[in-house]
């Protein structure tokens, strides 16, 4: 009799390259993402995150008492806590260290780092303040959503236009903390509308899911 493929058999084979770029992101979430899974929070990619979050006080520090927001280490150090959201998830597919640690932990660390880069671009001015009041009532907006779907049993999945809106953000806000320049603001209004729009798909969802028969 052939070999019965196991767990790891079965993920290397569909390990693809897209997949491991995450540009391929066909298919159902891992399950071991799932409400009702176990945290299991000492992964490789939630130790990551962890690094990550304590990475936020040292940058509101540096860039705060830096008198004008823009110092080179921490643009640096920005750079290195949202290229992390990239690398958790790398390591994660590399690995198969899936976890539900990792699917709370990780929305949250994002979060959490456009914020701190909103308090320092609206603190000195690097940003237009109406695009980051913008920006801010968004995110809350999306806490709120998330706190409706978790109630009513359904779970959050980040879509394309979300992670490209996330990176956009991430990326107005570094070119902000690095140089004076129109390019923040236009990246800045464009991943905004596509956070916008990636909310709009998220209730859309939401609904669909939460309708009777479903």
């Amino acid at each position: 009799m052939g070999e019965v493929p196991t767990r790891t058999t079965r993920r290397s084979r569909r390990l693809t390259k897209g997949r491991l770029a995450g540009l391929d992101r066909s298919g159902p979430e891992p399950a071991e993402t799932r409400r009702g899974q176990p945290l299991r929070p000492f992964t490789i990619p939630n130790l990551i995150g962890y690094a990550r979050l304590a990475a936020i006080p040292v940058f509101l520090y540096l860039a705060l008492d830096s008198g004008d927001g823009r110092t080179v280490a921490a643009a640096i150090l920005y750079a290195l806590i949202a290229g992390g959201d990239y690398l958790d998830g790398l390591v994660a597919r590399a690995t198969g260290q899936y976890s539900r640690m990792g699917a709370i932990l990780d929305p949250i660390v994002d979060r959490l780092t456009i914020l701190s880069g909103v308090v320092v671009c609206w603190h000195f001015e690097l940003l237009p303040r109406w695009a980051l009041a913008a920006l801010l009532a968004r995110e809350l907006v999306t806490v709120a959503l998330a706190q409706i779907g978790l109630r009513r049993g359904l779970d959050m999945e980040v879509n394309w236009l979300g992670r490209i809106g996330v990176w956009l953000v991430m990326t107005s806000i570094f070119l902000a903390l690095t140089v004076e320049t129109w390019v923040s603001t236009a990246v800045l209004v464009v991943g905004l509308a596509a956070l916008i729009l990636a909310t709009l798909l998220y209730v859309r969802t939401g609904l669909s899911r939460a309708a009777p028969g479903r």
